[in-house]
């Protein structure tokens, strides 16, 4: 009896254990090439694309066989993409020209331009309203287009530099302000903001990633912190340890685990349990520079973009730390997944 007992305590601990660790890891490595950083990836799952900011054009890769399938040009400095399937366009905010290119998601030919305030890094669209948000990190404000007619609806002062944006599909956007360190809330009907959530002991915040269902907002900051906030509340909820260098988080409301891609070569998963508790599941070796990343809705695998460097400089002219110089050609995908 007690043998019995003992083995079944040994095989209900092993079963907690295993339920417990999601055990991600580097699924596989696509070498694609090519000249150009990037910046944020954005996955079109039913359609199976991955489409990757790559300084002056958007790569756009075929995830059924892991190849390029094409390429949208003349995006100079393109932060990121946001893709509208219910009216078959996608945009793509460019950086350096002030301007928010309109595609065509079969084709990928470019069907308009529409101007921006200066700097537009975030982009994010919402389905609820047919309306897009741009963040402008120069000018600190945000445009709002209509996606329907591509035309500016209005500008709206944020107070701060924007930087990573989401829409929660009932009609409202968030927004991270990095210098400020909050989250802003606009209502994307009345196109006002509703609300300035403060994220300290938060610093720079990055990467945000929402989970829809329970109304929270997830918050990459630069102190190696993610902050939970109740985005109906305004609450900031519980923080928690992560890597060095983020830029990207996601969140995979099926697997009810959030995510932080960090430049220092790690992934950080949390865990959100039913009781609304938090706490990091485990920590997944990356490579340096895999600081964004793209949450494949359909596989549940992460898409981490980066590439191989050259040992850099300690400083430059002026003292400034200098970046790395990334190797000709390096440029790759990590698959993360169990």
């Amino acid at each position: 009896m007690k043998m019995t007992v003992m083995l079944f305590l040994l095989l209900f601990c092993a079963t907690i254990a295993g339920a417990e660790a999601p055990g991600y890891h580097v699924l596989k490595r696509l070498h694609l090439g090519g000249e150009g950083g990037w910046d944020y990836p954005t996955i079109d799952g039913p359609n199976r694309r991955l489409y990757l900011s790559r300084g002056n054009y958007v790569q756009v890769v075929d995830l059924s066989t892991d190849k390029v399938v094409g390429e949208i040009p003349d995006t100079p400095g393109v932060h990121g993409i946001a893709l509208a399937p219910d009216l078959h366009r996608g945009f793509i905010s460019n950086g350096k020209s002030n301007m928010v290119s309109i595609f065509d998601l079969k084709t990928l030919k470019v069907t308009g331009q529409v101007k921006t305030g200066d700097n537009p890094d975030a982009i994010v669209y919402d389905p609820a309203t047919k309306r897009l948000f741009i963040g402008n990190g120069r000018s600190h404000d945000a445009t709002i287009i209509d996606a329907v007619t591509g035309k500016v609806l209005r500008t709206i002062p944020l107070g701060g530099k924007p930087e990573f944006a989401v829409a929660d599909g009932a009609g409202r956007f968030f927004v991270n302000i990095e210098d400020t360190a909050e989250v802003v809330t606009i209502d994307s009907r009345t196109l006002t903001v509703i609300r300035r959530s403060a994220l300290a002991p938060c610093e720079e915040p990055t990467g945000l990633a929402l989970d829809q269902k329970h109304h929270r907002i997830f918050s990459g900051c630069r102190n190696r912190i993610m902050t939970v906030l109740d985005t109906e509340s305004g609450r900031l909820l519980v923080t928690l340890p992560i890597g060095g260098g983020v830029d990207g988080a996601g969140y995979d409301s099926h697997r009810k685990l959030a995510f932080s891609s960090n430049g220092d070569g790690t992934l950080t998963v949390i865990r959100e349990t039913p009781a609304g508790l938090f706490a990091v599941a485990e920590t997944v070796v990356t490579l340096p520079g895999a600081r964004t990343m793209a949450l494949d809705p359909v596989t549940h695998n992460l898409y981490l973009p980066t590439a191989l460097f050259e040992s850099a400089p300690a400083s430059g002219r002026s003292g400034e730390k200098m970046r790395p110089l990334m190797i000709r050609d390096s440029f790759e995908l990590l698959v993360i997944g169990k």
